[in-house]
C-alpha cells in the first residue's frame, strides 16, 4: 500500500474573502488521499473566523519534521513565515497566490487543482534558495536569526539618518550614510532592494546585493558581491538604537552591537510547475516586453 503523502497547510488570519479558494484546496487533497496538517493559528482562524471545518486534517504545531510538503496560503509575506516555521528541514514549499503581486507564492486560483494533481504525482521541480544568516550576540528573533530574501539595517530616529561602516572579509569597503541599508539574497533582488533600484539577480546565482536606502551620496550606488563574502557591519546614530529586519521581523538592536551577516549553512527548496522558469516570472509579474500601445 502507498504511503500517504504528508501535507502541511500554513495560512495568514485574515482575508475572509479567500475561503472558497480554501474550500477548494481542502477539498482537492483530500480527494488526492493526502494526509492535511493544518498550521494551529490557521486552523484557528478557519474554524473560529469563518467557520469552515477542514474534514480529517490534523493540527502542526510546532514539529514539522515529518512533511513531504508545504503549502502556504497567501502572498510572499505567507511564504516568508511559512519558511521561518519550516526551519532548517529540506521540506519543499509551493505558495498558493491569494495576494497581489507574488513573486515566492506564484500559482494562482484557476492553477489550483491542476498543480495539486502535478505534486500528487510527484511532476513538479524544487529550486534551493540561498539563505543568510545574521550572527550576533543577542537571542534576538525567536532564535531563528535567517532571512530568505534580506536582511535589513533601518534607522529609528526619523529626524537622523545612521552611519553604517560595512566591511568584506574584514576590508573596509565603506560608512554608508543613509537611512539604512539592504544586504539581499537573489530571491531578494525582487523585493525590497527591487524598489531602491537594485538589480535583479537570477535565483541560481551565488551573489548578494548591498543596497543603501535613501543615501545621502548620491554616487554610492547597488553593489553585487559574491555570496561567499563575510558582512560585517557597525553602525553609529544619534539614537542609541536601530532596527534590524529579517525578511520583515524586525528587532530593535543597541549602536554597540557588531553584526555579521554569512551565507547559511542551508538552502530553502521551492517548489515549481515543470513548464515554470524565473523568465516567465519576469514576464508576468513585472511586465517586461509588454507595450501598450499594443492591444
Amino acid at each position: 500500500m502507498e504511503r500517504k503523502m504528508k501535507i502541511g497547510v500554513f495560512g495568514r488570519d485574515y482575508q475572509e474573502d479567500k475561503l472558497p479558494l480554501i474550500q477548494r484546496l481542502f477539498e482537492k487533497l483530500s480527494e488526492l488521499g493526502t494526509e492535511i496538517y493544518i498550521q494551529r493559528d490557521f486552523y484557528a482562524f478557519l474554524t473560529e473566523v469563518t467557520k469552515y471545518m477542514p474534514a480529517n486534517a490534523g493540527l502542526l504545531d510546532g514539529d514539522v519534521s515529518f512533511l513531504d510538503l508545504a503549502l502556504s496560503v497567501g502572498g510572499d509575506g505567507t511564504f516568508l513565515r511559512t519558511v521561518v516555521q519550516i526551519n532548517k528541514y529540506p521540506i519543499p514549499i509551493l505558495g498558493i497566490n491569494t495576494g497581489r503581486l507574488g513573486f515566492l507564492a506564484d500559482i494562482g486560483s484557476e492553477q489550483l487543482e491542476e498543480t495539486l494533481d502535478e505534486l500528487f504525482r510527484h511532476q513538479f521541480r524544487t529550486e534551493e534558495r540561498m539563505m543568510l544568516e545574521l550572527q550576533m550576540p543577542e537571542s534576538l528573533f525567536q532564535g531563528y536569526h535567517y532571512a530568505l530574501n534580506e536582511v535589513a539595517i533601518l534607522r529609528r530616529d526619523t529626524s537622523a539618518m545612521i552611519t553604517i561602516h560595512t566591511f568584506l572579509d574584514d576590508d573596509y569597503l565603506t560608512s554608508y550614510q543613509a537611512d539604512g541599508l539592504i544586504i539581499a539574497t537573489p530571491t531578494g533582488s525582487t523585493a525590497y532592494s527591487m524598489s531602491l533600484n537594485g538589480p535583479i539577480i537570477l535565483p541560481e546565482s551565488d551573489n548578494l546585493v548591498l543596497s543603501p536606502v535613501a543615501p545621502h551620496s548620491l554616487n554610492v550606488r547597488p553593489l553585487v558581491i559574491p555570496g561567499t563574502h563575510r558582512i560585517t557591519l557597525r553602525v553609529e546614530s544619534r539614537s542609541p538604537t536601530f532596527l534590524v529586519a529579517l525578511d520583515g521581523r524586525s528587532e530593535v538592536v543597541s549602536t554597540d552591537t557588531l553584526l555579521t551577516i554569512v551565507k547559511a549553512c542551508f538552502t530553502t527548496h521551492i517548489i515549481h510547475r515543470l513548464d515554470h522558469t524565473f523568465y516567465q516570472t519576469l514576464r508576468e509579474k513585472l511586465l517586461w516586453g509588454v507595450d501598450k500601445r499594443v492591444k
